[in-house]
């Protein structure tokens, strides 16, 4: 088994690249260096406050008191999902600072939520990182980031803007240079929409890239079947499972088709070069593509 951290023969060519040659610590990063966010949750009849937080030098991989608690289910449900967010946290933020290190300064987190990467990773000089996300949450994340002094460690752009809607002419107003390469992340979105959705929205994604752009999204739902059919029947996931879509069935194929070249890196190959037990079997994982 590889030891924590080692990312050969697991991760994409373009991240490999970066860890072999020096320019970014990716392969001793870990999942989460701070966190700040609130989130609620209904659990079998119980309500479940995460609490605001702020961690400082500490992996939340390794914080079992901060995993969401339940009882039967829903429990273990959580301890799979908790499992996913924290190896999808750390494959994102690696494939992120690979693609600054290797020259990139236009980062795109679209559905940002309560992302705080702008502010616990350590960008190279000169990257803008761009959040889009609605009006209500990014006013509430400001809100609170205000409250705890957050600092930025980038030029950080919050943009309101509806993925329904027209999105790019607010990112090309916010400084957006569509000529120059970008690092899109779509991170927890595409199992939302369509196959029809999703396409349009890479479509987008694509019209707004130069050559050289990068974009990473999950691939094969939420990382593992069994999770998912536990989450389709249990009553109190109803209200999550009611708003997923499935995006679209083969994301590799259709980005290779539309001038990507993608690589997928397998969830479970990605959880074991972290040093990380994952809670029953998997399946999916992550995709990284590169605009020719």
């Amino acid at each position: 088994m590889p030891h924590r951290g080692d990312a050969s023969n697991v991760l994409p060519s373009v991240l490999q690249d970066e860890v072999r040659g020096g320019t970014a610590n990716l392969a001793h990063a870990e999942p989460s260096g701070q966190l700040l966010g609130v989130h609620s949750v209904s659990a079998a009849g119980q309500h479940q406050q995460w609490r605001a937080v702020q961690l400082e030098d500490e992996t939340v991989g390794d914080r079992a008191d901060l995993a969401p608690q339940g009882q039967g289910c829903m429990a273990s449900w959580g301890a799979a999902f908790w499992s996913h967010a924290v190896i999808r946290t750390r494959f994102f933020d690696d494939y992120l600072l690979a693609a600054t290190a290797s020259g990139i300064r236009q980062v795109v987190l679209l559905a940002a939520g309560l992302d705080t990467r702008a502010f616990r990773l350590a960008w190279p000089d000169g990257v803008h990182l761009y959040e889009l996300d609605l009006p209500d949450v990014l006013a509430f994340k400001e809100r609170v980031l205000t409250e705890r002094s957050a600092a930025v460690s980038c030029e950080r752009k919050a943009i309101s803007g509806d993925l329904r809607e027209d999105w790019a002419a607010p990112l090309r107003q916010a400084g957006l240079a569509t000529a120059a390469a970008t690092a899109w992340l779509a991170e927890g979105l595409l199992i939302y929409l369509s196959a029809g959705e999703t396409a349009k929205l890479l479509t987008r994604v694509a019209a707004l890239s130069g050559s050289g752009s990068r974009v990473a999204f999950e691939v094969g739902g939420l990382g593992t079947d069994p999770m998912q059919a536990q989450a389709r029947q249990s009553p109190a996931m109803q209200q999550y499972v009611q708003l997923w879509k499935g995006g679209l069935p083969d994301a590799a194929g259709w980005l290779a088709e539309h001038g990507w070249v993608p690589e997928v890196s397998q969830r479970a190959a990605v959880a074991t070069s972290y040093g990380r037990a994952q809670p029953g079997p998997s399946a999916g994982g992550f995709v990284v593509a590169t605009r020719t």
